[in-house]
């Protein structure tokens, strides 16, 4: 009998040769139904260099796939490096919409009790306009208005933050943390201050590494017992940190081992070999962006695996209620009795509410303001540098202690409250992206980068740091090894830090330095 085909209408019959003289018919359709393999021409393999392989669709058909030789899809790499850019952008929390104008400068406005400060702004410029021969006062009047200015950079900066995923939240953190120390470490090379660009340079990393790390750690102790924070990225960081000391230190010990007091081409020896290990260090850091911002992505999250749980301090009364059944102060026996199905179901249907970060700029106003802000930072730092000469003239301090102690105070503060902020809302890791993290910006990025330009600018800055900041440059480097490398943190290890920071301040308020041993065998500044 024929069966009419469902595609042609054509009868279709089958008929089988059976060794018992019967013969049957059996209706010949083809089973969609199953896929069928496929694989592409051989000339077309050859002529692409790619393989094809068969994959099934839903319906049966089948398409092609291309793979690489590694038998990995094509579109792989290109999926993970899209992703990884969208997660850099994706805020890690939603955000409620943005304020309006009037609302927007309200904030600014009351953004902190520093702000009461910003008077010192026309006050400073009003001196200098006036009376550039009152520089301890313009020095003052300008250390007192650059504060509150970095307090708004950072608040610009954590709007901006806001916006974007947690490992740009931290770079741009570091970054623009950074600005104020770069501002005025370019305007110092543009006057020839190479004492004070150095000094400031060297005495931001330690302001990062003891004073606002150590702060981080006391202030997070206060409220917890242990704090954790990713214990791999804290070591590749140390290891970074270790690599720019050691950049630090080797022309000193070339300067000392090779070259000589009457050598004439010491000093231009000395420059060479500064700018070529600035070209290194700025490679470093561009591999180490890298490595933070698309590679290793997850080792510098807060929900990294190595990171240890922080724990909160035991209560002093009641640590164990263990009351009877049906005990209001105790465990009730019933209800810790259920069986897992139970705990489990409970748990997966209980309802999780979805934190909403609400923005206090828009993204308008925080850039506008970081714009503002950029530009008022350098005119106040102009006045601030002019005046450092006239301050240490008069021998009550010295520059060393103006360019280690004072101006990184000002440069850090807000990278100072920002993570002090978030330590205290155990995000350490946050907080050692913004001090550990502003430090190693500046050993790889700030001071090669300074040199370069100095090098464009036909200024002799080198590398041929102070001995006696070096060697400080390097205990604190050793002593934040020594602290972060069990991935926790407590009260007392941030009093140690800030203690050997103040013990070095001490020692640098006396310190002279031997500035002029140096600028003797290098080039003259003009």
């Amino acid at each position: 009998m024929g069966l009419l085909s469902p595609f042609s209408g054509i009868p279709v019959t089958q008929s089988s040769d059976s060794t018992e003289g019967t013969s049957s018919e059996q209706p010949l359709v083809e089973d969609f139904s199953r896929p069928t393999d496929y694989t592409a021409p051989v000339d077309a393999e050859a002529q692409n260099g790619i393989a094809m392989q068969p994959v099934a669709t839903r319906t049966g058909s089948l398409r092609p796939r291309k793979t690489l030789s590694n038998g990995e899809p094509r579109q792989q790499r290109t999926f993970d490096l899209r992703r990884t850019a969208t997660s850099l952008f994706t805020p890690e929390r939603k955000i409620a919409p943005a304020p309006g104008v009037w609302r927007s400068i309200r904030s600014i406005i009351f953004a902190s009790w520093l702000n009461v400060l910003l008077v010192f702004i026309p006050i400073s410029w009003a001196f200098n306009f006036a009376d550039k021969d009152q520089h301890t006062l313009i020095f003052v009047f300008s250390f007192l208005a650059i504060i509150p200015l970095a307090k708004l950079l950072a608040f610009a900066t954590d709007e901006l933050s806001m916006r974007v995923g947690q490992t740009l939240a931290g770079l741009l953190n570091a970054t623009l943390g950074n600005a104020v120390e770069l501002i005025v470490a370019i305007i110092a090379l543009t006057k020839c201050q190479l004492q004070v660009v150095q000094s400031s340079l060297v005495g931001s990393i330690l302001s990062n590494l003891l004073l606002v790390l150590g702060m981080c750690f006391f202030a997070g102790g206060i409220k917890f017992s242990e704090q954790g924070f990713g214990a791999s990225a804290t070591q590749l960081n140390s290891s970074l940190l270790t690599i720019s000391v050691v950049a630090v230190l080797l022309p000193a010990a070339f300067r000392f081992s090779v070259t000589t007091q009457s050598d004439p081409d010491s000093g231009n020896d000395i420059l060479k070999v500064s700018h070529g290990v600035a070209l290194i260090l700025l490679f470093i850091y561009g591999s180490y962006l890298f490595f933070q911002l698309y590679s290793h992505t997850t080792l510098y999250s807060d929900d990294s695996a190595d990171i240890a749980k922080s724990t909160k301090y035991a209560p002093r009364e009641h640590k164990f209620k263990l009351g009877k059944k049906g005990d209001a102060t105790g465990t009730d026996l019933t209800s810790s009795a259920a069986s897992p199905m139970e705990t489990e179901t409970a748990v997966t249907h209980e309802p999780e509410e979805e934190e909403v970060e609400e923005p206090q700029l828009s993204l308008y106003m925080t850039i506008g303001l970081l714009a503002v802000v950029t530009v008022v930072v350098a005119i106040t730092a102009e006045w601030l540098v002019d005046s450092i000469d006239g301050l240490t003239d008069t021998g009550h301090i010295s520059k060393e202690f103006v360019g280690i102690i004072l101006l990184p105070i000002v440069g850090n503060a807000a990278e100072h409250v920002t993570a002090v902020s978030v330590s205290v809302k155990d995000k350490l890791t946050l907080s050692l992206g913004v001090a550990v993290g502003s430090s190693i910006q500046i050993a790889l990025f700030v001071i090669p980068f300074i040199m370069v330009l100095g090098w464009i600018l036909d200024k002799p800055l080198t590398m041929l740091f102070d001995p006696y900041e070096s060697v400080a440059l390097f205990l604190a480097v050793i002593t934040v090894n020594y602290v972060v490398q069990d991935g926790k943190s407590n009260w007392l290890e941030g009093m140690i830090l800030m203690c050997l920071y103040v013990i070095l301040g001490t020692t640098f308020w006396f310190y002279p330095g031997t500035s002029d041993e140096f600028s003797s065998i290098l080039p003259a500044c003009h």
